[in-house]
């Protein structure tokens, strides 16, 4: 049986991934499978920018709405999943495209997890508590002075993905950088890796724009309906931490909603640096042309 060939469709967040993904797709009659963080969660919607229901149709998406915010997601979870999902699909399919900006998942995927040492749980739980006392800030300084090269392509808005990097200098005494990048690459997947990149005033106009509909579409009530599973580590994130300091009182609307546009535009450029730091990813326009014309150069047909 021959392995489908991957189309990696990444970009920072409201770069156009979603609809670009669907047209490749749709024209070679195959699934997409999502390599983002946030919209597996069943409960988070508006706020991590899913897929509509009409496009849900349009094309079988996978890692969509596929877990619950109680349960945990990390990379090793997202790879045991997309491999039964290629196994399942390689009978059928030459072609499978996988479309996201978390490009840490998509990394583990095409060249497999990094053998990272595991950590007590009693250092782990002396680390959360560390945390609920000190707060996110406080972390986010320390990266900065121990590893600077992770501190600059990681979410510092995730509590999840900066104490996993602070755990791990702590308890090795290296820079996550180092760990992460030890063993060598080795290809599981025959893939073609495309980056969406578009001038930075206009995605950052995306953005804002992106963030406005949010409001519009409910974004506030969404929110107000997760406060009592707030402490969730897939909670603590853009669009709804910002929401929660309002719901507690600690800001005004006007100045959340600015803060997540502020926090959504700092990701997309932490995930613009991944991607063209990480792999051999082709920087393209969000152009379908583009993509199958990339796509026959590096395909013998």
């Amino acid at each position: 049986m021959s392995q489908p060939i991957l189309i990696i469709v990444g970009g920072p967040t409201a770069s156009g991934k979603t609809a670009l993904a669907i047209e490749v797709a749709k024209h070679f009659n195959t699934e997409i499978i999502s390599a983002d963080s946030r919209q597996c969660f069943r409960e988070m919607t508006i706020g991590t920018a899913k897929p509509s229901e009409e496009e849900l149709a349009e094309v079988k998406h996978h890692f969509i709405n596929t877990l619950s915010v109680f349960e945990e997601v990390n990379a090793g979870v997202f790879c045991d999943y997309v491999h039964q999902i290629i196994t399942k699909l390689s009978p059928t399919k030459s072609h499978i495209v996988v479309s996201g900006g978390t490009g840490l998942y998509i990394k583990a995927m095409l060249e497999g997890l990094d053998d990272l040492p595991p950590i007590p749980e009693d250092f782990r739980n002396a680390l959360k508590l560390e945390y609920l006392n000190k707060g996110l800030a406080f972390f986010t300084e320390e990266l900065k002075q121990k590893d600077p090269a992770h501190y600059a392509i990681v979410d510092l808005n995730n509590p999840s993905r900066v104490l996993r990097a602070i755990e791990l200098i702590r308890f090795t005494g290296q820079p996550f950088s180092n760990l992460i990048n030890k063993k060598e690459a080795s290809k599981k997947y025959n893939s073609i890796t495309l980056c969406i990149d578009l001038p930075r005033e206009t995605l950052y106009e995306r953005i804002n724009r992106r963030v406005d509909k949010m409001i519009e579409n409910g974004l506030v009530s969404e929110v107000e309906s997760l406060m009592a599973f707030r402490n969730q580590s897939a909670l603590r994130t853009v669009g709804y931490a910002e929401l929660f300091d309002f719901l507690d009182g600690n800001s005004t609307l006007e100045n959340a909603i600015e803060l997540i546009k502020q926090h959504s535009r700092n990701y997309a450029k932490r995930q613009l640096t991944w991607f063209k730091n990480q792999g051999e990813y082709q920087m393209i326009p969000s152009s379908l042309e583009k993509v199958l014309s990339i796509i026959d150069s590096n395909i013998n047909v």
